[in-house]
């Protein structure tokens, strides 16, 4: 593996944080900087354009109240020249406020294929694979919890204003 290839792996695996991010903190413009703009994500109740998906995702009823995670695991990335081909595992946690406090866990993997166009990497085709979720009522959160900032969706999620220079 040379300097080239190992560079691009690191850009791809970037764009892929990207994405977890994006969703979690619910950035179009993030999200969308993550897919060409001629993308597909068949993300299974969806599948058509990546960036209707992102416009799609972002406006789903409830999503201001929605806290989500996604964690990226075991990543295999083959590079070809200005194309990959990337399989992803990934667990995404979501939680919808109570009471009771729903949690739902879905874990699958990211099947992509990304390009190198003007030197950018994005992903050009994504597959979301679903291998198992569960989804339960958590009823009452843990004692003192409120005393911790809160996660949330863009412009108001601490992590988000750090990083975007707020």
């Amino acid at each position: 593996m040379d300097v080239a290839e190992l560079l691009a792996r690191q850009e791809i695996q970037d764009v892929l944080v990207r994405y977890c991010r994006a969703v979690d903190r619910g950035d179009l413009a993030l999200l969308r900087s993550v897919y060409h703009p001629d993308a597909t994500d068949d993300h299974g109740i969806f599948s058509g354009n990546a960036h209707e998906f992102a416009e799609w995702l972002l406006a789903q009823p409830g999503r201001d109240a929605l806290v989500t995670q996604h964690h990226l695991t075991n990543s295999t990335v083959l590079v070809e020249g200005d194309s990959a081909r990337a399989e992803t595992y990934f667990v995404a946690v979501h939680r919808r406020p109570g009471p009771p406090v729903e949690v739902g866990l879905f874990g699958g993997r990211y099947v992509d294929r990304l390009e190198r166009r003007d030197g950018v990497w994005r992903i050009a085709s994504r597959v979301v694979v679903h291998d198992w979720s569960r989804y339960a009522s958590a009823g009452e959160e843990w004692p003192g919890l409120e005393s911790f900032a809160r996660g949330g969706q863009a412009p108001d999620d601490p992590g988000w204003c750090l990083l975007a220079g707020g």
